[in-house]
């Protein structure tokens, strides 16, 4: 489904040190599965498993790019150093000088730009993982807003189709009614064509009429089992049924309804190929169109 939610999230700025804000934008369009891309600043690049973990488990199908940008504010270029800051220094000083006696001390402008990035990094990763998870719940609402757009559609697709086959039920009886007839018709004809035309040494051993009417009705009744198509129209009631059912109840449903649609794909098929009369192609036709648009529709469902 496609989606979009940006927001931005400001860190608490260091003791003495300049605020920073983290801004981040998500955006999803269509996909049968999950297509994730991240957009990050050198800064947070370390933040990219942690950022595809955070977005894999919300999100499911589509293709999905995450960008992110850092803004450093520069009202104050120079820190002002906490006694925290300066005692660990100091420690570490002191500890590298007790190793190498050679090394020199530390002047005023390196104190100071350590003391501006000293916990800067660990603080813009929260923020930006806080920016993530905002537009995660805004981006996951958008598309739940479009997934019940596309949910009222698929049900007026799915009241179209059962329409459809109450239609196409009381039409096969009639269509066996008529081909049976016609047989007879047909049969009758072939009967009286060869009484007329044959020779008395030919009509001496004739077939009687009702086992001629016996076996055109045979023929009829195998043909009604041929284009009987009631065991399809069951499992297309099935197949609705059990698509309202998934729609209804909600949650991750994508994959369960592509089967679904391709099930409701083949009977619809089978309905047209056993078809006897234009009034059921017609039928299976309108079926197909209605069963082509819910199959890209549920495509984009999560």
């Amino acid at each position: 489904m496609t989606g979009f939610a940006s927001g931005t999230c400001e860190a608490p700025a260091a003791a003495g040190g300049a605020a920073a804000a983290v801004t981040a934008e998500l955006r999803s369009v269509n996909g049968r599965f999950l297509d994730l891309s991240l957009r990050l600043p050198d800064e947070l690049r370390g933040l990219e498993p942690a950022l595809r973990e955070l977005i894999g488990g919300a999100i499911r199908r589509g293709k999905v790019e995450l960008r992110m940008a850092a803004q450093q504010a520069a009202s104050d270029p120079w820190p002002n150093p906490g006694a925290d800051q300066l005692n660990r220094l100091s420690r570490l000083e002191s500890q590298i000088q007790g190793w190498l006696p050679q090394a020199r001390g530390l002047s005023v402008n390196e104190v100071m730009q350590w003391c501006r990035g000293g916990s800067t990094a660990e603080k813009l990763d929260e923020t930006a993982l806080e920016a993530a998870r905002r537009c995660v719940e805004g981006l996951r609402e958008a598309r739940a807003r479009e997934g019940a757009r596309l949910a009222a559609m698929l049900l007026d697709r799915v009241r179209q189709l059962r329409a459809l086959a109450g239609r196409a039920a009381p039409l096969v009886p009639q269509v066996v009614q008529r081909q049976q007839q016609r047989f007879l018709e047909r049969w009758n004809e072939a009967l009286g064509a060869a009484t007329a035309g044959a020779g008395a040494a030919a009509l001496a051993t004739p077939l009687p009429a009702q086992a001629l009417q016996e076996r055109a009705l045979n023929e009829a009744a195998a043909y009604a089992i041929r284009i009987d198509v009631a065991e399809e129209l069951t499992r297309l009631a099935s197949h609705l049924d059990e698509i309202e059912r998934l729609l209804q109840a909600g949650g991750e449903l994508g994959k369960r309804l592509d089967f679904l649609i391709q099930e409701l794909q083949r009977e619809a098929n089978t309905l047209g190929s056993k078809s006897p009369a234009l009034e059921l192609t017609a039928i299976s036709v309108e079926m197909k169109v209605l069963v082509e648009q819910m199959r890209e529709q549920v495509q984009n469902l999560e």
